[in-house]
């Protein structure tokens, strides 16, 4: 049995101000002390490269920065998955998202796939007062499967432990593009019915492959039904004009809604999950940020991005809270550039890396797809430094548990409140980390990858996705670039690596190209 009250008297000694003292037993001692607002800041296919921060050189993120350098700069950090939905999965819930067959990339009309029974984070965080609010990209699934988007959509993130929440239902580049205020659709006619469908179009309805004359940005793959502001989507949609958004607005809409929650629950303790929608496509910057990064609407939506986060904090130090807010900072997947639409993401790039020297990118088992900016910041309690401990998203579940004294710890999530904190290096042994239903293993410096069938390269996104006809093993201490197969070298090793693996995920977990040792 975890020693409860050890563990968070240890962590007050050094500063951190751990807020309840539990027994062993984790019952509260009584010696409750004001407890941190927590804002989650989490941007959509931010690569470790794209920040300056962490050695981008051709683009300024000030404000991102700050953060950084005030904070605890985290070099080892992993979302949990290369894709989106199966990241936020496990943030929230603690939880491996390899173990929900559902955590996968969802379609707008996909059910929620976070069991309404199941322990959350909010939920946590609700059950020591605190009120608890998303704004922003949800991309967890709604309702039953069976939506009516015309009235309340549930369940969704109020049921799962959100006092309140204003989203997107997946993503920008998929249908419904409305915006969903605790169920419901905000800006609906009740004369103009909203109807969803992922394989069918709905007569007379335009779409971008048949009317790219209608189109201000055009498709490159994938994104060719319906058309939304100019933009053609996943999905076809009809009916819920009113209602659609102005990508355009997007970020500035989001941001007064963030700030509005900050101003209206700073005298209460307040988690809020602020999830951007940069720079994930379609790429669609205010005008003020139009042309200002140089490198086409991906950089722009970057620099756009950047300036909002400013904002906020900017909010959060005027409401006279910053000593009392924890911050952290994360991207749910790694970099991609052209990821459906020609939008100069690759022609504009120049001397732009957003894979920093990292190997892959979203969608793949090399590190680019997982090892994302991380960063943790509270004014006056953290002090600045830059960490290596090995540190997963996964494991903010559990750590916020111990910093607010409850007692759950999530299914996969290691409790590393003193590493999320700065007061620790000393982090995560192993880590399961995950692309589109393919694993992998990192175990101290070593990176295992399963030899898996499929392609070697994605050829529409133009990213090595570490698919292998053979076992792939790499010490990323010495070859952080992934370009030194140790697999046939360093059989001990090897032998090593795949037995831990199969014991953190079992034997038997799919598109294996070939388990036998060669």
């Amino acid at each position: 049995m975890i020693n409860y009250k050890h563990k968070v008297i240890a962590a007050s000694t050094v500063g951190i101000g751990i807020l309840s003292a539990c027994s062993p037993q984790g019952e509260k001692t009584g010696n409750e002390q004001e407890k941190p607002n927590i804002i989650v800041i989490y941007l959509d296919d931010l690569g470790y490269g794209d920040v300056s921060s962490y050695g981008a050189t051709e683009i300024e993120t000030s404000n991102i920065d700050f953060l950084a350098e005030n904070g605890v700069r985290f070099t080892n950090a992993y979302s949990s998955s290369a894709t989106s939905s199966p990241s936020r999965y496990a943030l929230l819930t603690g939880r491996y998202p390899w173990k929900n067959k559902n955590a996968k990339i969802l379609p707008g009309t996909a059910p929620l796939i976070i069991d309404t029974a199941e322990m959350t984070l909010p939920k946590m965080l609700k059950e020591e007062g605190y009120h608890t609010g998303i704004v922003g990209k949800w991309h967890l699934g709604l309702g039953d499967g069976y939506v009516n988007w015309n009235e309340e959509v549930k369940p969704g993130p109020n049921q799962v432990g959100f006092d309140y929440s204003h989203i997107i239902a997946a993503t920008q580049d998929r249908v419904p593009t409305v915006y969903i205020e605790n169920g419901i659709v905000q800006g609906l006619d009740p004369e103009d019915s909203i109807f969803i469908d992922y394989q069918n179009n709905f007569e007379g309805e335009p779409t971008g492959k048949d009317n790219p004359e209608l189109l201000k940005m055009m498709w490159h793959h994938g994104h060719n039904s319906s058309i939304v502001n100019g933009i053609p989507r996943i999905g076809f949609m009809k009916g819920g004009k009113l209602a659609q958004w102005v990508d355009e607005d997007m970020a500035d809409y989001f941001l007064a809604l963030a700030q509005d929650y900050i101003k209206t629950h700073k005298d209460e303790p307040f988690f809020l999950y602020y999830a951007l929608q940069q720079p994930h496509v379609p790429r669609t910057p205010h005008p003020r940020f139009v042309g200002k990064s140089g490198m086409g609407p991906r950089g722009d939506v970057i620099l756009e991005a950047d300036w909002c986060i400013g904002e906020l904090i900017k909010t959060v130090e005027e409401e006279g809270i910053a000593e009392n807010t924890l911050i952290i900072f994360s991207s749910d997947n790694g970099p991609v550039l052209n990821d459906g639409y020609y939008d100069d993401a690759v022609e504009k790039l120049g001397n732009h890396n957003p894979f920093g020297s990292l190997r892959g990118g979203k969608y793949s088992l090399f590190e680019a797809g997982t090892r994302v900016p991380f960063i943790t910041y509270w004014k006056g309690k953290i002090q600045p430094s830059v960490s290596d401990a090995l540190i997963s998203q996964i494991d903010i579940t559990s750590s916020l548990a111990m910093l607010t004294g409850n007692d759950f710890r999530g299914e996969d999530s290691k409790q590393l409140l003193d590493v999320l904190t700065g007061e620790s290096t000393q982090g995560r042994e192993n880590l399961i980390l995950e692309a589109t239903t393919r694993t992998a293993l990192r175990s101290g410096d070593w990176i295992l990858i399963p030899p898996y069938k499929g392609p070697a390269v994605n050829k529409h996104v133009n990213i090595e996705l570490g698919n292998s006809k053979e076992y792939q093993l790499y010490n990323l201490k010495e070859d952080l670039s992934q370009q030194n197969n140790l697999a046939h070298s360093d059989k001990e090793k090897l032998e090593e690596m795949i037995a831990v693996f199969e014991q953190i995920r079992g034997k038997d977990f799919g598109n294996i190209e070939n388990l036998e040792l060669k």
